[in-house]
């Protein structure tokens, strides 16, 4: 099921972040996102958010600010079992457009979002990690 994000839930979802990009950015040290840790704990709940949730647990959730997609993080242990694409399609049905960044080298995400019907507009560089980012945009 997936449902708007309450509060209350912060933690389960800021582990899901963790984990989910220890494990996808392996090219990027652990520490950056350590680090950043506690900005993202702050800045998450200011954006719209939706969680995937099987029973009482959440399994992934998807965040906006307006029409970008700030982060799609789906649980290490529940990936592609169509959990990510769920909360992808779930926010395409109340957007025409949408607009994202992704790390160039995390391949598994590009295709992922390549086969969703995205488009890579351009390249840049990301400069707190050093690492080239895709922005890439969806139009209904």
């Amino acid at each position: 099921m997936i449902r708007k994000f309450e509060i209350d839930k912060l933690e389960t979802v800021m582990k899901i972040w963790l984990e989910a990009n220890v494990s996808a950015h392996d090219f990027i040290s652990q520490n950056y996102w350590q680090e950043n840790y506690k900005l993202v704990e702050k800045m998450l709940p200011e954006a719209t958010i939706f969680v995937y949730e099987k029973g009482n647990a959440i399994l992934g959730f998807i965040g906006l600010t307006e029409n970008y997609i700030a982060g799609l993080f789906v649980d290490t242990n529940s990936q592609s079992k169509g959990m990510g694409k769920a909360l992808l399609d779930h926010v395409k049905e109340s957007c025409s457009q949408l607009s994202l960044q992704v790390y160039k080298r995390n391949s598994r995400a590009v295709g992922f979002y390549l086969r969703e019907g995205f488009v890579i507009l351009n390249e840049q560089m990301d400069e707190n990690t050093g690492e080239t980012e895709l922005v890439m945009s969806w139009t209904k």
